[in-house]
């Protein structure tokens, strides 16, 4: 087998340019050279094509790769001209003449791999003609696809079991990038793979720094800055629908972005220009559904942007993982709220499904929300989703660089909760924060009478909004649509329980806005820019040091300028002209990570002004 290896790794560097296998390539091949099933796990970017594309040219016969994408597909086959090896795909795009040329080549024995959808083996004489030649070895690519507990279930997957009954002694290698303990398990059960041997990689991207934010505002205008904070580079967007992406797309190109819209709702002939020309470009963005995806191997796409969350933590990795497939720095950002939470359950109770698998994918929803608004690094979340011990923080994303100062905010998700209850259900989240606050127009005797009426009103309405989508986020309110004008009621029992005994304790990431009782809304007054403008000449001079000093700071971390502070911190840095780092830990938005991190820095840039 030493010699087999040997050979495939000659074939590595003489047919594809590499020097050396990575991860567990070499394993995985040995298992197939050896003749024997396998279920690869690689992460994406991790070469998992090579892992049966250099078997079947090693092994006597036809290399089968059932694929679910054409795209995915005819890029593969592309890809492997190029290179030399002589490859070929049966789908409906190809036209007669080409379709005996194909077959004129496998009888021929000169094709070495030959890519099929799961679809198309289905149809008419396909399977039967295979049947009569040698198989090297059959590749199911995607595997997730073949499990309900999966994110992007397909049902003609589910046929593939039979290619055992149809190819006994041909080995059977089935890969994909994103798949939790249970869907391989289910992959293994329904391809009958229970005896083959299982490979799962470590998931860790660590050329992808990532980051989420809640939206405040419509996301196309936080999706803007963000394209225009990386200029000239190639970059993905995904919507959550069709009209979302065309919107979006236009508002970039006004803007001068070379921006493309991709969806299902546009004609095939359109959808393949578009592919090819952002494939081609150096630097283009591609606003996209998810009809946009596995079929995308562009390895210098700089970033991904969710401008709508995805369904699951496997299609966020799935979808994050378009970006820095050549190894080199790239961002992978997600806006999401609690509203899109509520959108994606709303989605979910709408689905046919059986009520065990509708109860998984309700599960996984919770677990991308409780990824995306969590405290901790979100690669190592992602990785420990995936069942990969000992993950440490990545120390790049959002999170790790700065982390967030959580404070204990239990009794007043009490009060929250408390309101919710003895509002019976009847209500939205507005006029949850009017109760709250005592200031419900035309209130009801019976709602004044209430020991909730006006308990809250130590925070404004967009502290108690921050509060309640916090809530929503951990399962402890749930959302009723009401054909669009959603109601809040509570949520899981127990938990609920839990908080009303003190048991559970409720944390969030920022201190909620205080109420300001001088002021119509209850909002404090927008003072930054009034504090801006009264620096004095000599303050005004280090502010913009400050400035100058954040904004080298932020270019080397590869982070927007404000997470590492706000102009009002250091306006107000510039104004006290901090000797100390316990003078500087004094000044608003100065916590102890930022003050280890960059106090003396600070320090640095003031004595020198």
């Amino acid at each position: 087998m030493t010699d087999s290896l040997d050979q495939a790794r000659d074939i590595l560097r003489r047919v594809f340019g590499h020097a050396d296998f990575r991860g567990l390539q070499d394993q995985v091949i040995t298992e197939i050279l050896a003749g024997r099933n396998a279920v690869a796990v690689l992460p994406t970017g991790g070469g998992k094509s090579v892992c049966y594309q250099i078997p079947a040219m090693l092994r006597p016969g036809l290399g089968l790769v059932v694929s679910p994408l054409i795209a995915l597909m005819s890029d593969q086959v592309a890809s492997l001209r190029q290179a030399g090896v002589s490859a070929a795909r049966l789908d409906s795009n190809i036209p007669p003449h080409e379709r005996a040329e194909v077959w004129r080549s496998i009888e021929a024995g000169t094709l070495d791999l030959l890519y099929v959808s799961p679809e198309g083996l289905s149809a008419g004489n396909l399977m039967e003609r295979l049947t009569e030649l040698k198989l090297s070895v059959i590749a199911i690519d995607e595997a997730h696809c073949v499990s309900q507990w999966g994110h992007d279930f397909r049902p003609d997957y589910r046929l593939l079991g039979r290619l055992a009954h149809h190819f006994p002694g041909v080995p059977r290698l089935a890969v994909t990038a994103t798949a939790d303990a249970r869907t391989r398990e289910d992959i293994r059960t329904q391809l009958m793979l229970e005896d083959a041997a299982e490979f799962v990689d470590s998931f860790a991207r660590p050329e992808l720094a990532l980051a989420a934010e809640r939206k405040s505002g419509p996301a196309h205008r936080r999706v803007l800055q963000l394209v225009a904070e990386r200029p000239g580079k190639s970059g993905v967007i995904y919507a959550g629908s069709r009209d979302g992406v065309e919107t979006l797309a236009e508002k970039l190109r006004e803007a001068g972005v070379p921006a493309l819209a991709y969806h299902a709702g546009l004609e095939k002939d359109l959808r393949s220009r578009r592919l090819e020309e952002f494939l081609e470009a150096d630097a283009a963005v591609m606003v996209a559904t998810i009809a946009f995806g596995m079929g995308v191997d562009k390895p210098d796409v700089r970033f991904v942007i969710h401008a709508d969350p995805p369904a699951s933590i496997e299609a966020y990795w799935q979808e994050i993982g378009r970006a820095g497939r050549d190894g080199m720095p790239a961002d992978g950002i997600t806006l999401y709220s609690a509203s899109d939470m509520a959108w994606a359950f709303r989605r979910l109770d709408s689905r046919d499904m059986a009520p065990e698998v509708k109860q998984v994918q309700a599960r996984k929803i919770r677990q991308l929300y409780g990824m995306l608004d969590g405290m901790a690094c979100r690669a190592a979340a992602v990785r420990r989703y995936f069942g990969e011990d000992g993950a440490e923080p990545c120390g790049q994303c959002d999170l790790c660089l700065d982390p967030p100062e959580s404070i204990d905010a239990t009794e007043a998700a009490q009060k929250a909760l408390a309101a919710t209850h003895r509002l019976g259900g009847r209500y939205g989240r507005g006029r949850l924060v009017d109760h709250l606050l005592g200031k419900t127009k035309d209130v009801s005797d019976f709602e004044s009478g209430l020991s909730t009426w006006g308990i809250g009103k130590e925070y404004s309405p967009n502290g108690w909004k921050d509060l309640i989508d916090q809530l929503l986020f951990e399962g402890l309110l749930k959302e009723d649509p009401n054909d669009g004008r959603p109601l809040l009621g509570l949520g899981a029992a127990e938990a609920v329980k839990a908080v009303y005994r003190g048991e559970r304790r409720v944390a969030l990431r920022k201190q909620p806005e205080k109420l300001d009782a001088s002021t119509r809304s209850g909002r404090p007054r927008k003072r930054t820019r009034e504090a801006l403008a009264s620096l004095p000449p000599e303050s005004a001079h280090l502010f913009e040091a400050l400035r100058g000093w954040r904004r080298d700071e932020a270019h080397r971390q590869h982070v927007p300028p404000y997470v590492i502070f706000h102009d009002a911190t250091l306006a107000e840095i510039a104004t006290r002209r901090p000797e100390s780092l316990p003078a500087l830990a004094a000044v608003s938005g100065v916590g102890e990570g930022k003050l280890e991190r960059y106090g003396e820095a600070v320090l640095t840039v003031v004595r020198a002004n």
